[in-house]
């Protein structure tokens, strides 16, 4: 491992740079694999939240990917345009809309897979690596969702 920088300035100190790196690569790693699929990485979160949790309010997809209803209506109409997604408006409150797969959408989830195992090969880590990472990764995103404390 290299020494840390002495450089507050340096590059390699900035944790912005190591995240904005690894980000692009890790979902360039995904590209070819959801290419076949017909899925952009974005939409892929989204039909994997889906795959996971069912069918969801807008409101809650967007919480469980941290993304903004002006984010993700476009995903969503995409995916629905596609035949992967219905959206409906809730009877009870006309502001909810649910999100459901189709059919078509439960079935592309046999096809996705393989997917996470392409993309972990690709980055040679091992499964121990994988859920540090995964556990480090969460730690960041808890910390730069809380109020930012002033010491």
């Amino acid at each position: 491992m290299e020494a840390w920088p002495s450089d507050p300035l340096s590059l390699e100190r900035q944790v912005c740079y190591g995240l904005s790196i690894a980000s692009r690569g890790v979902i360039a790693a995904y590209k070819p694999f959801l290419d076949p699929l017909g899925l952009t990485h974005p939409q892929y979160l989204v039909m994997v939240g889906l795959w996971q949790h069912g069918t969801l309010t807008v409101k809650d997809l967007g919480a469980l990917l941290s993304l903004n209803s002006g984010t993700l209506s476009p995903l969503l109409k995409r995916l629905e345009t596609t035949g992967l997604v219905t959206r409906q408006r809730s009877a009870a409150d006309e502001r909810q809309v649910t999100v459901a797969l189709t059919e078509r959408g439960t079935l592309l989830r046999e096809r996705a897979i393989g997917v996470q195992k392409e993309v972990e090969k690709r980055l040679g880590l091992t499964q121990d690596e994988l859920a540090r990472l995964q556990a480090v990764l969460t730690r960041v995103s808890q910390a730069v969702a809380a109020p930012a404390r002033v010491d």
